[in-house]
């Protein structure tokens, strides 16, 4: 059976991603049994935690069945796996049968350990779905599904899906799989914002993030899109305020203070901490004490003290960006 993979070792803690893995393997496995058998539903299916698997039941389950098309079993956190049963995972790995797939994931931490070397020594094949813990690492794995989808996104639209979804990687991969299905073209960030501009917070933020990197075209488009498309003046106000005080909290910080620390002391997502340290390039503390108190000052125009709360926000975003070039 050419296509079948009669085992599959699923590694890591990324939950998504060992999901996804176990869902294509999976996939794969039934229709490669399907095709063997003539057309069948892939053969019997069983899915059990490694503490519940029994000595000697795993080449119960992977015998044939009486009524044909082979069989998938799945057994998962291995690392619980007694020491019986770890044993009899690496001998059927070691010599498995000819018409069933065997998928099997560890979280890849020290418990079992010797149970993964043991498993790929034996001939599985490893898929490995380590933790995504740093931004960079976010960022990558949205460019990947981009890439998965066939579609091609440009660097301001990874970060503007960032800013908009988070860091959750069910959401983001749901976001990209919305974007590939829903538009034509090259995807870029005017894209992504249109998608998202119901999350009013986020469309604030990409108008921070612009004015606080001193792109004063791009922050005043993203401005002027906010408002035509009905986000609250306040909201981008508020929004331009984070952007500076984190500037001025990470900036204050030790730069080998730890990212997942740095965050929670600060306020701010561990995933944004790298892109505010990459924003303060270019910035005196000075000039950020500046730029807060010219976004104070727009607030107070904004809730009712100014004429035009777009003139208003205007000029903050133009201050902000002057007061990034200032060195003292």
């Amino acid at each position: 059976m050419a296509n079948l993979v009669p085992v599959t070792l699923v590694v890591g803690e990324e939950e998504f991603l060992v999901d996804r893995a176990v869902r294509e393997a999976l996939a794969q496995a039934r229709a490669a049994l399907a095709e063997s058998a003539g057309g069948s539903e892939g053969g019997d299916l069983h899915d059990l935690e490694a503490s519940a698997l029994g000595h000697g039941e795993l080449a119960s389950l992977t015998s044939p069945s009486l009524f044909g098309g082979g069989a998938t079993v799945i057994v998962r956190n291995a690392q619980h796996a007694a020491k019986e049963i770890a044993a009899d995972l690496t001998k059927y790995a070691a010599s498995p049968a000819p018409d069933a797939a065997v998928i099997i994931t560890h979280a890849g931490g020290a418990k079992n350990k010797a149970l993964v070397t043991d498993l790929a020594k034996a001939g599985a094949r490893q898929v490995d779905c380590p933790k995504l813990t740093r931004p960079s690492e976010r960022t990558d794995f949205v460019r990947a599904e981009f890439k998965r989808a066939g579609r091609q996104a440009d660097s301001e639209a990874v970060r503007a899906l960032l800013d908009s979804v988070g860091g959750d990687l069910r959401e983001l991969a749901s976001a990209v799989s919305q974007l590939a299905s829903d538009t034509e073209g090259r995807i870029g960030a005017a894209t992504v914002a249109r998608y998202y501009r119901g999350r009013a917070e986020a469309t604030g933020f990409s108008v921070a993030d612009h004015a606080v990197e001193g792109r004063l075209n791009e922050a005043l488009e993203q401005l002027r899109w906010a408002l035509s498309t009905g986000t609250a003046p306040v909201l981008i106000t508020s929004a331009l305020a984070t952007g500076v005080r984190l500037l001025g909290r990470v900036g204050a910080a030790s730069r080998n203070a730890n990212p997942n620390a740095l965050a929670a002391e600060v306020g701010a997502p561990p995933w944004k901490i790298d892109r505010i340290r990459q924003q303060l390039r270019g910035w005196h503390p000075d000039g950020v004490a500046r730029a807060l108190q010219a976004v104070a000052e727009a607030d107070a125009q904004v809730k009712g003290g100014g004429v035009s709360p777009e003139y208003a926000l205007e000029r903050a975003v133009r201050q902000i960006v002057a007061y990034r070039a200032a060195t003292r």
